[in-house]
């Protein structure tokens, strides 16, 4: 027995298949008993009218025969029910049941039975209207102030309110800008009419404002204008709501102050009389319908609200004070008095699921049994807590958060790169300036143990590389068996990857007994792609504007040996010197020396530098693990290349401002060419021909701009995706230069290339500057902070474009010299204190303010001799990196 679900005290289904809506309830003593027990009154889309009065014996008990007062078909479907005093000359309470083309209002009586069946009620129709127009829903009051009687007031589909007095019609109003019709609900403190417009916005119209607008000339209307005329109405009050409302209801409790209730889609208000917001609350869940209440707190109002999670929600204001659970999704909920039970909360489903329920538990005679108190030892207990959380700790450093299990892998995903090319080229629609663009057929195999259902096997390779199939599909894969696919790959941009590495990336479902559905894995392979396939042999150059120096610990290896299918042998038989002609049309050319262990890289684009240096160290780690020499190792003593690579960042940043800048002119342009497309429809639509005042040339001029800057936004996107793709192999570069500079470890190099590297592709809400400044900034003040001061600085939750790089690039070079001066890149707290070791070359510390900045410029100098950006006096020349590398 749950605290948190209603309480059933009666429930009952009503029909079969008949479908029901929040107008469809209504609870009020319809037969004027006098004794303050209401009756349940439920109307279907079938035409059924059912009223009862609930007897149950005792609590959860169903329905009864007696229950059922009266049940009458109407043949028309029930829109809404309602009571009220609606009948001329009494004060009696009656039944206005509103159908699609007719307003019914009725009499409900009862007589006393002499026999067992007990009482027997009558349905005695009193009068009725019928509509020209198809009713939507409807309300009622003392429009005007009137004492003693309720009029009605119908909201039609077409947005035409028709009030009636009674027996007779009153006059018929459209409200306007109407498009689709909205709840309505009458406030009797301010005599207005509140609804809710298809603008999505909350309106108030004065029932005086409606009654004085006068309609057209009667001698000279037809019958249709009789319809559809009147004087333009005036608004009240707007309140823009940003959603469409579900419900209204107003709500009077003192005659101080009266508030309107709107349910939204996603929030509910509480408005002012003059539409002020009182409160407003954001819902968790979709509502489905709601009701306020009294509250016994004074000043507060109680909302029960229904969703479509079957729950019941009970807030004071904006507070949840309860939630209940519902065998139902509600549709329509009243409270009411029934059979002397104050406060029953009666629901109905669209299905005809009709309870009555009350919050709570019933008195449970269940008392947990006494445990048996011991003594506690608090110095045993420590020693058992810190022998745990040892435990905890280890399992966590060995294993990770989840323990992994040795087990043998369901699927074996293996990838093979074939080492000749295509024999016809796979290439088309390439983009490369050169005649024949090569392809390479890539094999995947998948090996699986056991049968394996929804088998999705997904290859990405870096752009611009291309793929001519990169989605495989299998239905099932039976135990023990193998499948192959084969695809082919090759370069179809004019500019090179990043990477040449590809992922094999396979989703399937694992049947299980208790799931047979299978339970979903993922599995990964990656392959290398040949250097070749974008690369070709060409002549080395002897000048180039950016270089690169890697030291070695062995001696210098043959360059025909590293790189056997770029040998280039016709002019003379230099073996140190390589060339190579990448496809896009950059070259880079490799040295290697004679007399010292050291390699050279240079090439025109410092991007281009990234593939061949990778390309030149995996090949030697290969070479040196085959001589089976296993303490080979490289590093970089030059300068680091940052003002080079801060050249590439100021470019791409460029062309997201460019971007910026065309999207917000793009977008000026077109609503100029939609506005002048109304002028000229307005024109061309009037019946008197009138001048078009060249707006025709305008026009055309317009559409001229719209195209021009279209195809301005395309190449700028198309340039930002190649300068994307360009920082991305330069920030490469510069990760690697950090760490056979520092000599980092692997997880460290990881640690880096998260940072600098967060962003798969480039978008104008989310871009690579800000992306890495915070992540960056979050390095700087955590395992590279100087201070505990620095740790407790928060970062900004919110990434937004920067106005400019100027700070990006700070960081990155107060990133390298805080590595320079010992820093440690970590993510656990225990290791993120600041490191005290002094590196030589005289390093002193970091600045931290304006003042502190000034004092140490000179010797930041002597570190980065290439940040020509951050230092304005007495910039030092540039020293060569490749001093000492002979030819």
């Amino acid at each position: 027995m749950s605290l948190f679900k209603a309480r059933d005290w009666w429930s009952t289904v009503l029909g079969e298949k008949e479908e029901f809506d929040q107008g469809c309830l209504c609870l009020a003593d319809v037969d004027n008993t006098g004794n303050g027990q209401d009756k349940i009154i439920v109307g279907s889309f079938m035409g059924y009218l059912r009223i009862f009065n609930p007897h149950p014996v005792k609590t959860g008990d169903g329905t009864q025969a007696e229950d059922l007062l009266l049940e009458v078909h109407l043949r028309d479907p029930i829109l809404q029910v309602e009571v009220g005093k609606f009948v001329s000359g009494t004060e009696m309470l009656h039944l206005a049941v509103l159908h699609s083309r007719k307003l019914c209002v009725y009499s409900i009586s009862g007589t006393l039975g002499n026999v067992e069946h007990g009482n027997q009620y009558q349905i005695k129709l009193m009068y009725e209207h019928n509509l020209q127009r198809t009713a939507c829903n409807m309300t009622y009051g003392s429009f005007g102030g009137v004492k003693g009687r309720d009029l009605i007031c119908i909201q039609s589909m077409d947005g035409m309110l028709m009030v009636f007095e009674q027996e007779s019609y009153a006059f018929g109003r459209f409200l306007p800008g109407s498009l689709l019709p909205g709840p309505l609900a009458y406030s009797s403190r301010t005599d207005s009419f509140i609804t809710v417009s298809s603008c999505r916005q909350v309106e108030s119209y004065k029932y005086q404002v409606l009654a004085f607008a006068t309609d057209a000339d009667k001698r000279q209307e037809t019958e249709q204008q009789k319809l559809g005329s009147g004087k333009r109405l005036v608004v009240d009050w707007t309140l823009n709501i940003g959603e469409q409302a579900l419900d209204i209801c107003i709500v009077s409790f003192n005659q101080s102050a009266s508030s309107v209730f709107v349910l939204g889609e996603r929030n509910f208000f509480c408005l002012k009389d003059n539409g002020q917001i009182r409160f407003m609350k954001k819902l968790d869940c979709s509502p489905s319908c709601f009701l306020p209440y009294c509250s016994v707190s004074e000043g507060t109002t109680n909302t029960l609200i229904g969703n479509h999670n079957n729950m019941l929600h009970i807030y004071q204001d904006v507070t949840l004070k309860w939630a209940t659970q519902l065998p139902h999704i509600p549709v329509a909920v009243r409270v009411g008095c029934l059979h002397d039970l104050k406060g029953v909360i009666v629901t109905l489903s669209d299905d005809g699921h009709l309870q009555c329920s009350y919050l709570g538990t019933d008195p449970s005679l269940f008392q947990a049994p006494k445990v048996e108190s011991r003594e506690l030892h608090y110095d045993e207990l420590d020693i058992e807590l810190k022998e745990l959380q040892k435990i905890i700790k280890d399992v966590n450093k060995s294993q990770g958060v989840w323990p992994m299990t040795e087990r043998e892998d369901d699927l074996k995903v293996s990838a093979m790169v074939s080492p000749n090319f295509d024999s016809v080229s796979q290439a088309t629609d390439v983009e490369v300036g050169t005649d024949l663009v090569p392809s390479v057929t890539v094999k995947v195999t998948l090996q699986n143990r056991l049968a394996l259902q929804k088998a999705k096997l997904s290859v990405y390779v870096q752009p611009p590389l291309v793929l001519t199939c990169d989605q495989f599909t299998f239905e099932f894969m039976a135990p023990e068996m193998s499948r192959t696919v084969s695809f082919s790959v090759y370069l179809k941009g004019s500019y090179t990857p990043p990477q040449l590495e590809g992922n094999a990336v396979v989703s399937y479902s694992r049947p299980s007994d208790r799931n047979p559905d299978g339970i979903p894995r993922v599995i990964q392979c990656k392959f290398r792609l040949p250097l070749k396939l974008i690369c070709l042999p060409g002549q080395p150059s002897k000048t180039a504007s950016h270089k690169l120096t890697i030291d070695t610990n062995k001696s210098p290896v043959s360059l025909l040996s590293l790189f056997p299918g770029f040998a280039n042998l016709s002019e003379d038989d230099q073996v140190n010197v390589m060339g190579f002609h990448f496809l896009g049309g950059s070259r880079v050319t490799l040295l290697a020396s004679k007399t010292s262990q050291r390699y050279r890289i240079q090439s025109e684009q410092f991007e281009d530098l990234w593939l061949i240096t990778n390309e030149l160290i995996i090949r030697l780690q290969e070479y040196f693990e085959k001589q089976g020499i296993k303490d080979f190792a490289c590093s970089f003593s030059g300068s680091m290349p940052l003002q080079e690579y801060f050249e590439l960042i100021d470019h791409h940043f460029e062309l997201r401002i460019n971007g910026e800048k065309l999207e917000e002119l793009l977008s000026e342009r077109a609503i100029q060419f939609r506005a002048i497309q109304r002028r000229l429809l307005t024109r061309f639509k009037d019946k008197t021909p009138a001048p078009l005042q060249h707006l025709d040339t305008l026009l055309d001029g317009t559409y001229k701009q719209v195209i021009a800057l279209a195809d301005a936004v395309e190449e700028n996107q198309d340039n930002l995706f190649q300068s994307f793709t360009k920082l991305r192999s330069a920030t490469h570069l510069v990760i690697l230069l950090i760490g056979l500079w520092q000599k980092l470890s692997p997880d460290q190099v990881a640690i880096l290339e998260a940072a600098f590297l967060p962003l798969q592709q480039d978008t104008q809400e989310l871009g690579w500057e800000e992306t890495v400044d915070a992540a960056i900034s979050h390095l700087l003040k955590t395992c590279l902070s100087k201070s505990s001061k620095e740790q407790a600085l928060n970062l900004s939750s919110q990434l937004n474009i920067p106005k400019d790089t100027s700070r990006l690039k700070k960081h990155i070079t107060l990133l390298c010299d805080r590595l320079a001066k010992g820093g440690r890149l970590c993510l656990s707290t225990d290791a993120a204190a600041p490191q005290t070791i002094v590196m030589p070359g005289g390093c002193t510390a970091i600045p931290e303010s304006d003042l502190e900045e000034r004092s140490i410029e000179q010797d930041s100098t002597e570190l980065f001799t290439n940040h020509k950006h951050l230092i304005v006096e007495t910039p030092m020349p540039e020293v060569s990196p490749l001093q000492g590398v002979s030819e």
